[in-house]
């Protein structure tokens, strides 16, 4: 094999140029899902209930934009109010039948003859104020806002992306400063900023890696090789998987960082074997024995972390099994991409083209050796702290809690959190959901007794606090608005006739005139062809995870004291969902990776025992990271819902390095410790560079503007430089306990011919 390798370099690394280039075009076609629906599973009653919602009511996305006034009620002010609001009406992209604001709701163009006289009078403007409280007007009358309805993705003339450059440059230019806020700008953001953040952060750690083995090995063709296979192995998988139609989301924006894990772990094995290949022989004998000393390591270590993360599929959340495939995929054409590359890589070219020793090479030689000695002679005590540990950490698991506020996804100095932190203070939040339930499909006077003895209800846990409702519209609401109609005088009336006289108007006759002055307001809260009503809720967003979903709890089940059938749906109640929704199957995701990882090593060893034995290092810093959050009352964000399934996938690559070296010692007829004391200084050298390298490059992450991506690269590297010490110190305490003092030199030699025949 390794001859054909050697004579054939130049034809592998041409079919590895035409791939890239026929998959080139096809990998930049890549097309990220952008909405909330797709982090959730189709079936979950959340998004079933939001869907339906959706599609009876109309798409309630809905922007916010605020400013500060003096006086709300003011000409001067209400003429400002509605210039901005015609301007953000005309952006393409907005429902301008839909906007709402305090000028149209005060001086309301519909309204004719007393109606509109009526509307003037204290009373009724002040009852009109008070319904559009904390909605157009904030309680201290000292900011107003404007409410923009945007269209269906689907439907609108432009891109939602250029609805908000616009609308944000239409504010960024009004006097006094105007903010814009809403939760389908927050759910856009998370993309954009995902987007920039892979491309910027990929290149930023690329370049950093660079520098990093540059510094190690000092030869410029072992930090090019890398990298180029690296990026070869990415337009690969992003050019099949777009060839096979399948949709990513802010979920698959980690890949380019976990391949960048996987190559560099791989490369760096190569380098140092080969590098010691190269002391005693030529270039192609080295290649020669690294092939030989490395292929079935390296391929098993492909296939084991393939094995990992193609878990992941388990998961009933589509954009997380693309997510599977897309890293299984990759996984998988590592070695491949190695076959192609690496041959004309390293041999091409007449210079020995050596890696030089990395510095202080013999001292941590050293360390390693002193470290598997003291990891022998305290296995024992060191599994039994292990286990305390583990306990301890367990009981961390407990506490663990989720993070809800999605404010929290950005930087405190970010734009959107400024905006969401100003219509919390002023105007009671922006966390927009509501309340759905069956009604008959004609409205009469008991039914709506019920919907406002409800709404009366609700509007008893609007507070001022963080924990209740801010706001509370019911269709009950805008009937009882509607003021006394004129009773008609008659020819024989006297006198009197001239004197005007009101009564109560019928049910019929309010629905006339509310429909008549609020187009929108029934068929946004009433749907009589389904059998469905809804009360619209306002929340703050800024709110621990504990106080949301209790809300959220508590509000439904007042309503289902009234209607049994009373659902609470939105984009709130999805967005304070969300990391339960990716957290739900991940415990089945992480089960099947244990055992699936367990499992494939096993094969690869021919020893059930041994693959037992490599998992453990690998769950165990696992374990601690997450266990750890829990103590620190750290919530778990998007970024760190799936740690636990996309490590155990990473961590795994040093130890079937570590365990097919050792192995390799035995049969060669070394007893236990010195295979320890041998695989320590030839993998554990490699293991130490990998993790510093890998550790250093994602420390980009921590730049990120997008909170969750920042915080995976901080767990990552924890979780990364965990599985190095447990590969370190526990490997080899559990391989003496378990493995050494119960092989004898037969089994050892039956062991070895078995390694020898897989792969």
């Amino acid at each position: 094999m390794d001859e054909r390798l050697i004579r054939g370099s130049w034809i592998l690394l041409a079919i590895a140029l035409v791939v890239t280039a026929v998959l080139y075009v096809p990998s930049t076609q890549l097309q990220y899902d952008r909405t909330i629906e797709s982090l959730y599973d189709p079936s979950d009653p959340l998004l079933v209930s939001y869907l339906e919602n959706k599609e009876a009511f109309g798409g309630d996305e809905f922007l916010i934009v605020g400013f500060p006034v003096d006086d709300p009620t003011s000409s001067e002010t209400l003429e400002n109010v509605r210039q901005l609001a015609d301007d953000l009406s005309a952006v393409p992209g907005i429902r301008s039948e839909s906007t709402q604001d305090l000028e149209a709701t005060l001086r309301n163009d519909r309204a004719s003859g007393l109606l509109r006289v009526a509307m003037r009078l204290r009373s009724v403007e002040e009852s009109i104020l008070n319904l559009s409280r904390r909605v157009l007007l904030s309680d201290d009358d000292q900011t107003v806002s404007i409410i923009l309805r945007l269209e269906d993705t689907t439907t609108a003339s432009v891109p939602r992306g250029e609805t908000f450059r616009q609308v944000r440059e239409i504010a960024s230019n009004h006097s006094p400063e105007t903010v814009v806020a809403g939760e389908p700008l927050q759910i856009f953001e998370t993309f954009e900023y995902v987007e920039q953040d892979s491309w910027v952060l990929g290149y930023s750690s690329f370049i950093l890696l660079s520098l990093v083995i540059l510094f190690l090995f000092r030869s410029l063709r072992w930090v090019v090789l890398p990298l180029i296979i690296m990026e070869v192995v990415l337009i690969w998988t992003k050019g099949l998987t777009s060839l096979t139609g399948l949709d990513l989301s802010i979920v698959s924006s980690i890949v380019p960082s976990l391949v960048t894990i996987i190559v560099i772990a791989t490369t760096m094995h190569v380098t140092l074997v080969y590098r010691r290949y190269l002391l005693e022989f030529d270039r192609e004998k080295a290649f020669r024995l690294t092939e030989q000393h490395l292929a079935r390591p390296i391929f098993w270590t492909c296939v084991t972390t393939a094995v990992g993360f193609f878990s992941l599929f388990s998961s009933s959340i589509v954009p997380v099994r693309s997510f599977a495939v897309l890293m299984a995929t990759a996984s998988l054409l590592i070695p491949v991409v190695c076959v192609l590359i690496l041959p004309g890589g390293m041999l091409l070219g007449r210079g020995q083209y050596k890696p030089e020793s990395p510095p202080e090479e013999t001292r941590m030689v050293a360390v390693l050796t002193q470290i598997a000695h003291w990891a022998n002679q305290h296995a024992k005590g060191l599994f039994a702290a292990v286990i305390l540990v583990a306990i301890f950490a367990g009981i961390g698991l407990a506490r663990l809690n989720v993070e809800t506020d999605f404010s929290k996804n950005f930087r405190n100095n970010s734009s959107i959190v400024k905006a969401i932190e100003f219509f919390e203070t002023r105007m009671g939040g922006v966390g927009t959901w509501e309340i759905t339930f069956g009604v008959p499909h004609e409205l009469d006077d008991e039914l709506l007794d019920k919907v406002r003895d409800l709404t009366v209800e609700l509007k008893e846990m609007v507070s001022d606090d963080e924990s209740g409702l801010t706001k509370v519209i019911s269709l009950t609401d805008g009937l009882d608005l509607v003021p006394k109609v004129r009773v008609s005088s008659g020819r024989d009336g006297g006198v009197f006739s001239v004197i005007p006289r009101f009564r109560t108007p019928t049910l019929e006759e309010r629905q006339d005139l509310l429909d008549s002055l609020q187009p929108e307001m029934t068929p946004s809260l009433y749907r009589a062809d389904l059998g469905q009503m809804r009360i619209l809720l306002r929340a703050r967003e800024q709110q621990s995870a504990e106080v949301k979903l209790k809300l959220i709890e508590e509000v439904g089940e007042v309503a289902r004291q009234y209607f049994p059938d009373a659902r609470a749906s939105g984009l709130y109640v999805l967005l304070a969902n969300l990391i339960k929704s990716l957290l739900n199957d991940q415990l089945l995701s992480f089960v099947i990776a244990a055992l699936g990882i367990t499992g494939t090593i096993a094969f690869a060893l021919r020893s059930l025992k041994l693959g037992l034995i490599s998992t453990i290092p690998n769950l165990f810093p696992i374990l601690v990271v997450i266990g750890s959050m829990g103590w620190l009352d750290l919530p778990v964000n998007i970024g760190t819902a799936m740690i636990a399934s996309v490590s155990i996938g990473l961590t795994v690559d040093a130890t079937i390095h570590y365990i097919f070296t050792y192995q390799r010692q035995r049969r060669d007829g070394h007893d236990h410790e010195t295979s320890v004391v041998k695989a320590h200084s030839e993998v554990g050298l490699a293991m130490v560079l990998a993790t510093l390298a890998l550790v250093v490059g994602f420390s980009v992450l921590t730049l990120s503007n997008f909170v969750p991506l920042a915080d995976f690269g901080i767990l990552v590297s924890v979780a990364m430089a965990g599985g190095l010490l447990c590969n370190l110190f526990l490997l080899p305490s559990l391989l003496k306990i378990f493995v050494a003092d119960h092989v004898t030199t037969e089994d050892e030699e039956t062991v070895s011919e078995q390694v020898d025949s897989v792969a």
